[in-house]
């Protein structure tokens, strides 16, 4: 694990020399964490989620020199594959609140290979819209604050608090909890 000045000092790197070296130090950090991330967001699509990590750290590399610090690296990662997300969802056109219905019959069936209590959660998970999913996986999965969460999506804070209570709402109900 990367520390705080580690990190500067690698960003400081990227930034300053161009330096593969030092990107591809903060890639071996983050990149199992995003892809987890990533696969969750997308309703366990392996392939989608590495398509999207990909893109989410080339975007990063080629924007590096832009990173102004005002967040954490990683903070500023997660945010850049959000972005990528939501880009992808609003090409494909997917998701707008009537469609989740269609959206969870259509999602893989990798959540079937998990334990009983396992699929309750994916399947709950897809009762989600795409911006709760990602402040669920954010908060939940993730251990994410909620300042940071607010920084990766720029939702103020009560929003995402409201957001996450209406998730929980949802899945209890999918469950058979609420």
């Amino acid at each position: 694990m990367l520390t705080r000045f580690e990190e500067i000092k690698l960003l400081a790197l990227c930034a300053t020399t161009d330096s593969r070296n030092a990107f591809g130090r903060l890639v071996e950090e983050y990149e199992e964490p995003l892809r987890r991330f990533l696969y969750n967001l997308t309703g366990g699509d392996a392939c989608l989620a590495d398509d999207l990590a990909q893109d989410t750290f080339l975007k990063a590399y080629e924007s590096v020199r832009s990173f102004k610090g005002l967040s954490g690296f990683r903070t500023w990662l997660y945010k850049i594959a959000c972005n990528l997300y939501y880009s992808h969802l609003r090409s494909r056109r997917e998701l707008t609140g009537l469609e989740v219905e269609s959206y969870a019959a259509t999602v893989s069936d990798a959540g079937q290979r998990a334990s009983d209590a396992s699929m309750d959660v994916a399947t709950a998970m897809q009762a989600l819209n795409p911006a709760e999913r990602s402040l669920v996986l954010l908060f939940y999965l993730e251990d994410r604050s909620i300042k940071e969460i607010t920084g990766i999506t720029g939702m103020p804070e009560g929003t995402v608090k409201v957001y996450l209570k209406r998730a929980r709402e949802k899945m209890a109900g999918v469950m058979g909890r609420g």
